[in-house]
């Protein structure tokens, strides 16, 4: 009895909280819907503030009716949606400045690049920029180089001291826990599997390393430099001797203003011809959606599709944060098949991942060029299979920040026989049909002949790479080789070598694609994949938040189980980035 009422009293309790959360979501849906039609009013006098302290990623939901429900460590908000305001606030009468808001924004360099100069363009009105923060990590500084007044207050912290690539190797661990990772692959500088198979770099992967960190190095540095009115020898002594104090920034130029928050707020009442204790009229990214546009969308029967691909290649569905090659070959497909399409644009920001969904991807740009022009614009990455995706576009855009090249193959597979039989006394018998019915095999030692038949297929992976590439960018296939081997480029370093054909950012490769097709007077941009419903945000929010959970257990560790978890959803074949550049 004590039994049946033990699961009476469960059941209630789960009852009772499904209740609960359905009033929850259900209000936050009518919200939603409520919200959608109504028209920001933005008042005269008005700033638009910019949040940044988040993950800044190609696309977001412009509204997120989920986002108070859930415990996030991972706010994202679009660089679309933030260029695409910033443009529209630079015409907006009734918007005198922007309030920068950026302490620690999450984001990769190229990403960076594209918003900084939105920024610029936006002070080109004769309107302003003010930024505040208590600490800025260096990508802030860099963002808030812009600034026409940069405050700090006397105790906050600011980092500035260069860039740097540290690459974690498990070779040891595996050794430990006896696990032999079985690689092949073809190039000197196709490092990815390093990690698994070495200690410490390999000269060539140092090498190239080196390289396209310092050309990343030497064109932001002096971006900075030029926008604080120093010169470049007086930033690189600045970041040989980083700052510690924020009147160490101020002398160094960095910032403008040591203040706290309130008279921060102060000078932009002085800005806006306030007076003191005036409220000062702010207006947020999301509210500033819904506002009153003053960029012209154009004509809808003339509409350049950008595709967008972010995060890892893979075969099958992708989601927010992969390239899935069925869901993205079929939104190219569509585009090329829409008649009020008159161009595409690939916006590629992908190290890598499938050798096999990157392939099927190429196949269908060849197919989609014969319908209307193609471009490929390159985000933060566009390396490995994101740069077999550009490379038969008819025009390649790269920012020169942009990671890309990688031009190789990789194979890996895992002998986990000591871990097995020695570490944990677990063994494995069974017969077989054929001499190699049993291929691959996790467990036990791999035949030389095995293995000579996987390299074969990394060698010829490497061949069609390289003969595809080299047409693409009509070379020989022998040039070509002599730019990949795996090794990765900036944009910079990638335009002078010919693996890309122009540099710039996303509006570059929409106002060529719109040229080329005879439209540059009036045509309208269109995202895909189109943005996700209530029901799709509030299934990625639940799903975040157990990650979040289990991230916070781990802890350190929570990097590496990522890591693991990648490789266990990997093609054994890859076209992937060694690593990512990380600026922290």
């Amino acid at each position: 009895m004590l039994q049946f009422f033990k699961y009476v009293l469960a059941t209630i309790v789960g009852l009772f909280a499904f209740f609960i959360l359905s009033i929850m979501l259900l209000g936050a849906i009518g919200s939603a819907f409520s919200s959608g039609s109504n028209v920001t009013e933005v008042k005269e006098n008005s700033v638009l503030k910019l949040e940044l302290n988040r993950q800044i990623v190609e696309n977001a939901p412009s509204e997120d009716p989920f986002e108070g429900l859930f415990q996030s460590s991972n706010l994202k908000v679009g660089l679309i949606d933030l260029k695409e305001a910033i443009a529209n606030a630079k015409l907006d009468p009734n918007i005198e400045g922007i309030y920068l808001k950026a302490e620690y924004p999450v984001a990769g360099i190229s990403t960076l690049e594209e918003l900084r100069n939105a920024l610029l363009d936006f002070k080109e009105s004769g309107k302003f920029i003010y930024t505040y923060g208590e600490v800025m990590s260096e990508p802030a500084v860099y963002l808030n180089s812009v600034a026409d007044r940069i405050f700090l207050p006397e105790v906050g912290d600011i980092e500035f001291n260069g860039l740097s690539a540290q690459i974690s190797f498990m070779k040891g661990l595996f050794d430990k826990i006896g696990v032999e990772p079985v690689i092949f692959r073809v190039g000197e500088y196709k490092s990815a599997v390093e990690p698994y198979v070495r200690t410490n770099m390999s000269p060539e992967n140092k090498e190239q390393i080196s390289s396209y960190v310092n050309s990343i190095g030497n064109h932001i540095y002096a971006q900075v430099a030029e926008a604080r009115g120093l010169t470049v020898t007086e930033i690189n002594e600045t970041l040989n001797n980083p700052v510690g104090s924020a009147e160490d920034a101020l002398e160094k130029k960095l910032i403008t203003d040591i203040g706290y928050y309130d008279e921060f707020e102060d000078a932009l009442r002085e800005k806006l011809g306030l007076g003191e204790g005036d409220k000062i009229s702010m207006v947020g990214i999301k509210s500033y959606g819904k506002a009153k546009k003053y960029v012209e969308s154009g004509d809808r029967n003339n509409r350049i599709a950008v595709i967008i691909g972010q995060g890892t290649i893979y075969s099958g569905e992708g989601d927010s944060e992969s390239i899935g090659s069925d869901s993205w070959i079929e939104e190219l497909r569509k585009a090329a098949k829409d008649k009020k399409v008159k161009a595409i644009v690939l916006r590629i920001n992908s190290g890598g991942g499938s050798a096999l969904a990157s392939d099927m991807m190429w196949r269908e740009i060849e197919l989609a060029k014969k319908e209307k022009p193609v471009y490929a614009s390159m985000g933060d990455y566009a390396a490995s299979g994101g740069y077999y995706m550009a490379m038969p576009c008819d025009t390649i855009v790269a920012n020169p920040t942009t990671v890309t090249g990688s031009i190789g193959i990789f194979g890996m597979l895992f002998n986990a026989q000591e871990l097995m039989n020695n570490k944990l006394g677990i063994t494995f018998d069974g017969v077989e049909t054929h001499e190699h019915s049993n291929f691959p095999s996790m467990v036990s030692d791999m035949p030389q002949a095995e293995k000579n038949m996987i390299q074969r297929m990394v060698n010829q992976g490497y061949e069609r790479f390289t003969s595809k590439a080299a047409e693409g960018r009509n070379m020989e296939v022998e040039h070509l080789k002599s730019l990949a081997g795996g090794r990765v480029w900036t944009g910079l370093q990638a335009k002078e070598n010919g693996l890309v054909d122009v540099l710039g950012g996303l509006e570059d490769a929409v106002e060529l694609a719109a040229k080329r097709t005879g439209i540059e007077d009036d045509y309208q941009v269109r995202y895909y994949p189109k943005a996700k419903s209530e029901l799709e945000i509030v299934m990625e929010k639940i799903s975040e938040q157990s990650q979040v959970s289990l991230n916070k257990k781990l802890g350190a560790l929570a990097p590496y189980l990522d890591e693991f978890n990648r490789l266990l959803k990997s093609d054994h074949l890859q076209a992937k980035l060694p690593y990512e550049v990380i600026w922290d």
